[in-house]
């Protein structure tokens, strides 16, 4: 079993309106310098996509995140060290498809490592049942007299309530 070292990741978001700064997670670059490792795992959630702006063109942004995968190993990058690239994937930008911030970890194993974070910080875990009912949050009223049986032991804090 090989010894525990240092990787590097960051999730790979679509802004598909950079000014209002609203994001979803596509994917996860690993890189390791110890096993010689980089990879991205991308995959494109049309729906959520689109539920954060319907207007969004799929096929631009898919071609954006094949162009941010293929950049591991294909490309004008492809002659550099794999830090390099690393470093230059990860760096801020303000397009469609943006890097987040760089996290570090130990791992064994780099590529089971990257399956983990996608499947963790990636994919959206279905439902483990169906909601009875939706999740609308309830708002409470606006008047205190409706809750004056909950501080009756506690006059002091609203004295205009009869008690």
């Amino acid at each position: 079993m090989t010894a525990p070292d240092v990787f590097e990741y960051a999730l790979v978001r679509v802004v598909p309106r950079v000014e209002r700064g609203e994001a979803i997670n596509v994917g996860v670059i690993v890189y390791s310098h110890a096993f010689r490792y980089l990879c991205a795992r991308i995959e494109l959630d049309e729906p959520r996509l689109l539920a954060v702006d319907p207007a969004a063109d799929l096929d631009a942004v898919q071609a954006a995140l094949s162009a941010f995968e293929k950049a591991c190993t294909e490309g004008p990058l492809a002659g550099r060290p794999l830090g390099e690239r690393f470093r230059w994937l990860t760096a801020p930008r303000s397009t469609i498809v943006q890097p987040g911030p760089v996290h570090t970890g130990l791992t064994a194993d780099p590529s089971a490592e990257l399956t983990h974070l996608f499947d963790t910080l990636v994919r959206v875990a279905p439902l483990r049942r169906p909601l009875s009912r939706p999740l609308i949050p309830t708002p409470y009223p606006a008047s205190p007299r409706l809750y004056a049986h909950r501080v009756s032991a506690q006059p002091a804090l609203w004295p205009h309530l009869p008690h």
